[in-house]
């Protein structure tokens, strides 16, 4: 049955919504779940929220862990690696520290028992925007993270701090911390970039808005401590500056892709390499990524591609800007797809993009087969215009 649609100028559009079955099975039965032989891959992961929980502003996140968990089985089913505590679980936009340490530890017990591949964000962010933090704190709030990631048995991701954004002075302040948590690390970790268009607060990090100085700070702290950096997770949605960054990078680091626009190309490489994988936009594509990356595993560069570069629409409109926001079309998916069975976010971020918006991603994502019950999907999206008062 026809669908009508919203389009921002007010406007209807008919669709109809797809009735064949999903492209790729959201079962992971098959290969799913065996390593990938020829790339990395995590899928940064979102978090499902309480429906019930009280929603006073400021108040702690509340979490569904059933379904929380279960998403994440669900990744793992496909062979997908899980990267915890990111920006796509609403890390520092809905979920606290205290909330997302409970999250590593949950999940990371979760990945042992049935056997996932994880690593689990350290952050600062027990420092809230009103402390008047200094490096010594700084470092403190990082060390207290690593402690609680490494004993969870996880592999530590090194985010970007907003508290060391705003402390730091120079480049030199950056090498200190960065090189004193590297240090003290038990294993190799990875780092993160995270670009401002993601956070607006992280602008010039690394201690210079110049990208390239930028750049050269990044890859002097790697150089200090190639032993102790599994690889670099780059977000700046600029291929060709991954792809420079990743040719100067010491042997044995990984460059992780992190860019949402471009990702297809990335991960494909060229002569001179490649980039593995750590992206929120896997999170709804996981089982399409999977099958993508395994058909990358038999040396099928073109199928890969066939198969990636179709998505990259979707994850474009879903990440536009404000970028930061992405999260919300990311669980609107989760919703269409069954993974839960409401569509409310920590923090009440469902409201952060428009019905339109909304509209297209569900259009795109149905477009390309990704919902396990198109029929479901068709059901729930009427829900949701009936809801905005669209009728037809």
């Amino acid at each position: 049955m026809t669908l009508h649609l919203p389009n921002p100028d007010g406007t209807l559009r008919a669709y109809e919504p797809r009735t064949a079955p999903p492209a790729v099975s959201g079962t992971g039965g098959g290969s799913g779940g065996s390593a990938f032989t020829s790339r990395t891959v995590f899928s940064a992961a979102h978090v499902v929220a309480d429906p019930y929980a009280d929603t006073t502003p400021d108040g702690p996140a509340a979490v569904d862990w059933d379904a929380t968990l279960a998403f994440r089985r669900h990744l793992w089913s496909h062979g997908l690696g899980v990267a915890e505590a990111m920006d796509t679980a609403q890390r520092g936009m809905g979920l606290d520290w205290a909330g997302a340490a409970e999250l590593i530890r949950r999940s990371a017990a979760e990945a042992k028992a049935t056997g996932g591949r994880i690593a689990c964000g350290v952050g600062t962010d027990q420092l809230t925007a009103t402390t008047a933090a200094t490096l010594a704190q700084v470092r403190s709030a990082y060390e207290e993270q690593l402690a609680v990631v490494e004993e969870s048995g996880a592999q530590a991701i090194l985010m970007a701090s907003r508290a060391l954004a705003a402390t730091a002075k120079s480049p030199d302040d950056y090498l200190e911390v960065y090189g004193h948590l590297l240090r003290q690390a038990a294993e190799p970790v990875i780092l993160h970039w995270l670009g401002p268009m993601f956070d607006p607060a992280l602008e010039g990090y690394w201690g210079s808005a110049d990208l390239d100085t930028a750049t050269d700070t990044f890859l002097e702290v790697i150089a200090a401590h190639p032993d102790k950096v599994d690889g670099i997770k780059v977000s700046l949605l600029d291929a060709r500056r991954e792809v420079d960054l990743r040719r100067r990078l010491p042997r044995g680091v990984r460059c992780y892709t992190g860019d949402d626009f471009n990702y297809p190309e990335l991960i494909a490489g060229d002569e001179q390499g490649f980039s593995h994988a750590l992206l929120g936009i896997f999170d709804p594509l996981g089982p399409l990524a999977a099958e993508a990356v395994r058909v990358l595993d038999t040396g099928d560069t073109d199928g890969f591609r066939a198969l990636l570069d179709p998505t990259v629409e979707l994850s474009r409109h879903l990440f536009q800007a404000p970028t930061r926001y992405y999260k919300t079309g990311v669980v609107f998916l989760a919703w269409l797809s069954g993974h839960q069975s409401h569509f409310t976010m920590v923090g009440g971020l469902q409201s952060a993009r428009s019905l339109p918006h909304l509209a297209r991603a569900y259009e795109l994502a149905d477009g390309l087969g990704l919902f396990p019950d198109p029929k479901l999907a068709e059901e729930r999206m009427r829900t949701l215009l009936a809801l905005y008062g669209v009728n037809r």
